[in-house]
């Protein structure tokens, strides 16, 4: 069973609808058009919609740019390429902040719109096919990785790499322990900037003097007419980036000093009269939601805004459960290194309890539960700590969700995969992770097959295959006609 793939172009221009058509021609992609922004609105809202839309804006940028807005916010999860006909650097950043997933000049980047366009639609053949869940670790540097196997990451993937194109401060929020360094650090590595420095400044760590000094550096009077310089991270960070985790932490007359920085592209050494140029690069992160911090003055307006031009979300570890037995496997692999003792293996039953807890801590909690497993080595005493976390309501999982119906799912009379490196483990773990990703989509869309493969970016026909291989059926409370395989699929997959 195929489905050709369906792209919406919005264009008022023939000359770009013909371009596109003759493209789509050649890659076998349906092609249809919308020349308003009001008849584009409905077509993605139809139960025909796209898999991805091409918004041209030479009809004007202002309205092209609202477009983009309400398209971004009526259906956050379609992806859209913004095309132009003009090198614009300032409207190519107004476009990524509204929500744009590329941007390309036409038709000078017509070859590279093509990758996208094939890139966006996950085209999967019979000699390459895309898996769910499969192995998506990128290293950004000192031991640090991104996991993105699940949608919402591999969403934040495609959107820092958007975001490391500007040139611009960027505002990272999320939970605590979420990976805000992480990403942080992967703008950085994506940057123009990634060939110097990065440099983390954790601003809960230093009372307000160590901090300005640490920050700005120091000038000292040593003897008459003479001066001992000490350079703050932002004059050692010259051209590279500076990571400010918990902004809201930094004392109002730092944050000041900052924002003029933003500004000005300037500062002062702590006792100094000398302007130093800042070259750098600012990111910003906060666990704290930012209505209560701009309430509360913790953080100041004009900062703020300054810093939230492009701002970045990372979601909680309950959010992307289908990263989890990747990062199980990093940890359990990094830290056998560490204390040079064999990796254990992860049972189905661990697997499944593990994707069960909702993880309050994050990636730190994660982190020390493998810690525990490894070192104890018993595997009964890890099921029975989470089962406690469970019953304490430790997380956002529903009442019901008990680990003994996870134990049973998981079938522990199955024997243990082993574990020989990342890779192994990964492939061990990979089928019950996209199985689980599958499953989750399709209960998210209530069994619209459709709606799910566009949840997962992956094509109508990969996730026929993978429900077929799974074995996969909707619960009894669907309907006969959602069934996979049905004729009567008259609700749209």
């Amino acid at each position: 069973m195929n489905e050709t793939p369906r792209i919406l172009v919005v264009s008022k221009d023939s000359s770009v609808l013909t371009l596109l058509e003759a493209v789509a021609a050649a890659n076998s992609w349906q092609v249809e058009s919308a020349s308003s922004r009001w008849e584009a609105l409905e077509l993605v809202q139809s139960e025909t919609a796209p898999e991805l839309v091409l918004l041209d804006l030479v009809q004007s940028d202002a309205d092209g740019l609202h477009t983009l807005r309400w398209l971004h916010r009526i259906r956050p999860d379609l992806p859209v390429v913004v095309l132009s006909h003009s090198e614009n650097a300032a409207q190519k950043a107004e476009a990524i902040r509204l929500g744009a997933d590329d941007y390309f000049s036409l038709p000078s980047e017509q070859q590279h719109l093509q990758i996208a366009i094939r890139r966006r639609l996950v085209i999967d053949t019979e000699e390459s096919e895309m898996e769910i869940g499969s192995e998506n670790i990128e290293q950004v540097g000192d031991e640090m990785f991104l996991v993105a196997a699940s949608p919402a990451m591999r969403h934040l993937r495609a959107q820092a790499e958007l975001l490391a194109q500007v040139d611009a401060p960027v505002l990272i929020l999320g939970e605590r322990d979420s990976g805000k360094q992480i990403v942080a650090r992967l703008l950085h590595k994506l940057s123009i900037r990634s060939g110097f420095q990065f440099l983390k400044i954790n601003c809960t760590a230093l009372p307000c003097d160590l901090l300005e000094s640490e920050l700005f550096g120091q000038e000292r009077r040593v003897v008459a007419g003479t001066s001992r310089t000490t350079p703050g991270k932002l004059e050692v960070c010259e051209k590279g980036t500076v990571f400010l985790d918990e902004i809201s932490e930094m004392p109002a007359t730092l944050q000041t000093k900052l924002m003029h920085i933003l500004q000005d592209k300037y500062f002062f050494r702590v006792g100094g009269d000398t302007r130093v140029p800042a070259d750098v690069r600012i990111l910003a992160a906060s666990h704290t939601k930012i209505d209560h911090l701009l309430t509360e003055g913790k953080l100041r307006e004009d900062l703020y805004y300054r810093l939230s031009a492009f701002s970045i979300y990372v979601p909680p570890l309950r959010k992307r459960k289908e990263d989890i037995p990747l990062l199980l496997g990093h940890f359990m692999n990094r830290l056998a290194r560490h204390y040079d003792i064999s990796a254990r293996a992860f049972s189905p039953a661990v697997l499944h309890a593990c994707q069960a807890y909702g993880w309050p801590g994050n990636l730190k909690e994660l982190e020390s539960f493998v810690k525990r497993y490894l070192v104890v080595g018993d595997e009964e005493l890890s099921l029975r700590e989470l089962e406690r976390k469970l019953a304490g309501n430790g997380d956002s999982t529903p009442p019901g969700s008990r680990l003994e119906l996870v134990r049973d799912a998981a079938g522990e009379s199955e024997a243990p995969v082993s574990a020989s490196g990342l890779k192994s483990l990964v492939q061990s773990v990979k089928g019950e992770a996209e199985k689980h990703a599958i499953v989750g989509a399709l209960g998210q869309t209530h069994w619209n097959r459709k709606a799910a493969a566009r949840l997962l970016r992956v094509s109508y026909r990969t996730l026929l295959y993978k429900i077929q291989q799974y074995n996969l059926t909707p619960p009894p409370t669907y309907l006969p006609e959602m069934v996979p395989g049905t004729k009567s699929d008259g609700h749209g997959q």
